[in-house]
């Protein structure tokens, strides 16, 4: 189920799941009633939630919705990004959160894996988020600092491969070296850590996600 108040957002959301072998999208909502309502009707495997609604928020949603159905599990695609918006989410159950910055297939991807009983934001994740003063990216080398650059663009391994004039396997290894220098499990997560640079103020007024 998609939980957006924009209607443009929730369709191209939703074509993007429906592409993908597997999925199917069963409820759209654009406010914290209407997902909560659809979601007693349909029940839902996953929810895909933002966090501006036009009556309250994606964090309302969740909680509401994990009184009655405790194994849906959400999932929160917004524009914003900060340490409350982080641990809220967490405490109201969610288990991974995207930018909507993010490709199509790295929602899909990121949805197989909660699907499949992976939880991608955890305690250890918004601890860190937390510690704003500590750069996660000090102690990469100038390659995996254009590299982290050119995933926040949004190129896959093979352009970025075409882009430094590299093999494709040097790219990889640089991402497994940057991850584990970051902290971080999966290359999405590294999208949504350069966007969420951009992106502040998830309580700002409806309207502006």
């Amino acid at each position: 189920m998609i939980v957006d108040d924009h209607e443009v957002v929730r369709r191209g959301i939703a074509e993007v799941v429906e592409r993908a072998e597997g999925m199917h999208v069963v409820a759209e909502a654009g406010s914290v009633a209407d997902g909560v309502r659809r979601a007693g009707l349909v029940h839902p495997q996953i929810m895909l939630v933002d966090l501006q609604l036009p009556d309250g928020t994606g964090i309302d949603l969740m909680k509401k919705v994990r009184l009655t159905q405790p194994e849906v599990r959400a999932i929160v695609l917004t524009s914003f990004d900060d340490d409350d918006a982080l641990a809220a989410a967490l405490d109201a159950g969610a288990v991974a959160y995207l930018l909507k910055s993010v490709r199509g297939a790295e929602i899909t991807d990121v949805v197989r894996a909660v699907a499949a009983g992976r939880t991608l934001l955890d305690e250890r994740t918004v601890t860190r988020h937390k510690a704003g003063h500590d750069d996660p990216t000090e102690h990469l080398t100038p390659s995996e600092l254009r590299v982290l650059d050119l995933i926040g663009e949004g190129l896959s391994n093979r352009e970025i491969a075409e882009r430094l004039s590299v093999a494709e396997k040097t790219v990889k290894n640089h991402i497994t070296s940057l991850l584990a220098k970051m902290g971080l499990q999966r290359r999405t997560q590294v999208a949504a850590w350069v966007a969420a640079r951009k992106h502040s103020g998830w309580r700002a007024e409806p309207g502006d996600s």
